[in-house]
């Protein structure tokens, strides 16, 4: 039975913005004792960087993604898969009705995404606050734009024709790759909260819901096939983990200060190791 479209619009993200709200009311640091965002860096060196790019390299909902889109290269699997999907439109009733999903469940993981950036604990004073809040927001947007950029030209190289026989922008899917970065941020923002494990689970199948469902979602509007969509979902999870693991690392921050002189006054940054 198709799914109803009033029932489940916002459902997730309400649920996910009210129980991270409870949470987080009145905390004005994470468990850790740091402010989200503080010990956000520009240069935390190679050796975390080439840490984070491992860890999301090995991540599931990177390697699994992508062999499932090499799969579906086996005996046409992509294409007859997409126009199965395109003609009977099992879950979502109608290509048009897919397509408006797509783009709501996609919305609704940015939606996600930055509600835990506005509420996350970032310091004790309303300028510590405000600073660390824009230096975690930085990276985290940082992640979103390179996803975009890279899904972009990508769509570029692959020049690969939408199943609908639209325009030439099929291989990655943008939708799935904006949804999965979203996620995954909103996912690493609700993890810093050292939550319970069953409220954390939760809250990861809610995204993880989001993601699956805007990739489908496409399949079903005839926008994308299958392998698109995997190879956008892959992309999304790996960004996501490795900007955020990579520039806000727990051993060092930046710290902004304020230089004076006969010349006047300048804003500096400077480099802050942590004590363990």
């Amino acid at each position: 039975m198709p799914v109803s479209y009033a029932v489940v619009k916002v459902l997730l993200a309400r649920f996910a913005l009210f129980g991270i709200v409870l949470v987080c009311a009145g905390c004005s640091t994470l468990p850790s004792g740091r402010g989200w965002g503080e010990d956000a860096s520009i240069s935390p060196g190679w050796e975390r960087v080439g840490a984070a790019a491992r860890e999301a390299t090995t991540d599931p909902w990177v390697w699994a993604p992508l062999i499932g889109a090499a799969i579906f290269q086996v005996d046409d699997w992509d294409r007859r898969t997409a126009d199965w999907a395109r003609e009977h439109t099992p879950v979502f009733g109608s290509q048009r009705g897919a397509e408006r999903w797509s783009d709501d469940l996609k919305d609704a993981a940015a939606l996600v995404h930055y509600a835990t950036i506005a509420i996350m604990p970032s310091g004790e004073t309303a300028g510590e606050w405000v600073w660390n809040k824009a230096k975690g927001s930085l990276v985290h947007i940082a992640a979103v734009s390179a996803t975009a950029n890279l899904t972009s030209q990508l769509k570029d190289v692959a020049d690969r024709t939408r199943p609908n026989g639209a325009a030439k922008e099929s291989f990655p899917s943008g939708h799935t790759s904006s949804a999965a970065v979203h996620g995954r941020l909103a996912s690493r923002n609700v993890h810093a909260l050292e939550l319970s494990p069953g409220v954390t689970r939760a809250f990861d199948v809610g995204l993880y819901v989001l993601t699956i469902g805007t990739s489908w979602s496409r399949i079903e509007a005839g926008w994308h096939y299958p392998s698109d969509t995997l190879v956008g979902m892959a992309m999304g999870h790996f960004l996501g983990s490795f900007f955020n693991d990579a520039f806000l690392p727990e051993g060092s921050a930046l710290r902004l200060g304020f230089s004076v002189d006969r010349e006047g006054a300048m804003v500096v940054f400077q480099k802050a190791l942590r004590s363990n």
